[in-house]
């Protein structure tokens, strides 16, 4: 039973309870039959259980299909500018200024892709890992995701509208004696179902809109929260002439840098869903698109191709290692037989212990801004005690951090962005001779 409850979590029942809701709001059906004004006409009857039907095989397909995965034996491919014929060499156009390295994976990471702290992997062109899913919205479930927000918010608006049409008519008659009117049950079971259907309708509308922007600008959410994140260190390097620091104290230039992938509002739906035949959009049993057409996307080609998104974070960058030398290191003796003093072996290899830990791989997370900002105004020096397991930890404009959205952040903000291509070649070969 214990270890029951140690594997049980909340986000399991997701699913589950998507699939009631969608059951309990199917059952108005049921109404439709004995209130005023009844029965469905045959048109009503197709609409609104082909907006259900399409709405259900939609959320299967999003939940079963495989988010994807980054090939073995991916490398770096050649970037290709939208619009544009290159005469350079393709190895001119692969990105050198920064690569991307998952260290969870050991291997290099596609553009647009995130390590999903929920599925253990890479995930190419990864949106969010959606708990109602209880699967990663990525370049393969993208498409299926769409259908479903869009069908459940016609199938809800539908049913909004013929279920307050019953409500109208029900408090017209309300001075007529009650044995010509709904049962108590009837009428229980329509005020839940407005009050359900009519909260699920507006969470799900205002998810479509947003979704709706972010489809026609090719943008996943994990990329609209990185240039909202953008946006505020320009503001704020703005204040500081152009220039932030890192966690070492070395400076960093922040500079604005245009979203790549957004190539024309056509041209991104087409890549987002797969396909431009606009039919195959509204089908459900659409075929997904093949995981090798989520590693490489075209650009807009307002940025030089070699420049790599997302933009430089200074607090994501990591810290430049320290060498230790023994003969360098700060010793507290202690007084010896002669009146002079010895080294305590023991207290300075713990204290090196500690400092090694302390700095290990050459990364450490930052504390947040505004501790460092007050300990500044103090002149104060972090003790061993306060720890420097903090971070940025910068939320946007809703609250939101990118752990929100399902991604390993252990991954995300500290792994080796700044890495020679032959650097990652050389590890991604080591890596597969441990294995």
């Amino acid at each position: 039973m214990a270890s029951f409850a140690a594997q049980f979590q909340a986000s399991s029942l997701a699913v589950p309870a998507c699939v009631v809701l969608i059951a309990f709001l199917t059952s108005a059906q049921y109404l439709y039959e004995v209130i005023e004004p009844y029965p469905l006409s045959p048109r009503q009857n197709v609409v609104l259980n082909g907006l259900i039907a399409c709405t259900v095989v939609s959320f299967a397909r999003a939940c079963r299909t495989d988010p994807g995965r980054v090939p073995k034996d991916w490398t770096p491919q050649p970037v290709a500018v939208h619009g544009e014929t290159w005469r350079t060499s393709e190895p001119d156009r692969i990105p050198k200024d920064r690569q991307r390295w998952c260290s969870k994976c050991e291997a290099p990471k596609p553009p647009r892709a995130h390590h999903c702290k929920t599925c253990k992997r890479c995930i190419p062109k990864m949106d969010h890992h959606c708990p109602w899913l209880a699967n990663c919205v990525s370049h393969t479930t993208y498409p299926h995701f769409i259908r479903v927000i869009c069908y459940a918010t016609a199938a809800s608006a539908y049913n909004e509208h013929l279920l307050w049409m019953r409500a109208v008519v029900i408090w017209n008659n309300r001075y007529l004696p009650s044995y010509l009117g709904p049962t108590t049950f009837q009428l229980a079971h329509l005020f839940s179902l407005l009050v359900v259907n009519t909260l699920a309708f507006f969470a799900v509308s205002i998810m479509t809109l947003r979704y709706l922007k972010m489809f026609g600008e090719n943008m996943t959410t994990i990329e609209y929260w990185e240039i909202e994140r953008h946006e505020t260190l320009l503001r704020r390097a703005k204040y500081l002439g152009g220039f932030l620091d890192k966690p070492d104290g070395t400076r960093v230039r922040i500079k604005k840098q245009e979203f790549p992938y957004d190539i024309g509002i056509w041209q991104n739906m087409k890549q987002a869903m797969g396909t431009g035949n606009v039919l195959a959009w509204l089908w459900p049993f659409s075929a997904t698109p093949p995981n090798h057409t989520g590693l490489n996307f075209e650009v807009n080609g307002f940025e030089d191709p070699s420049v790599v998104w997302p933009p430089p974070d200074p607090d994501r960058m990591p810290r430049v290692r320290r060498q230790f030398l023994p003969e360098d290191a700060f010793t507290h003796g202690r007084p010896d037989a002669s009146g002079g003093e010895s080294i305590d072996v023991d207290a300075f290899r713990k204290r090196q212990e500690e400092d090694l830990k302390r700095w290990g791989g050459g990364l450490q997370k930052r504390q947040p801004f505004h501790k460092r900002y007050e300990a500044a105004e103090r002149d104060d020096v972090p003790s061993r005690d306060e720890g420097d397991a903090g971070e940025e930890a910068w939320r946007n404009s809703e609250g939101e951090r990118l752990g929100d959205f399902g991604v390993d952040e252990d991954a995300e903000f500290y792994d080796e962005d700044d890495v020679p291509l032959s650097e990652l070649i050389r590890r991604k070969k080591e890596a597969a001779k441990s294995e």
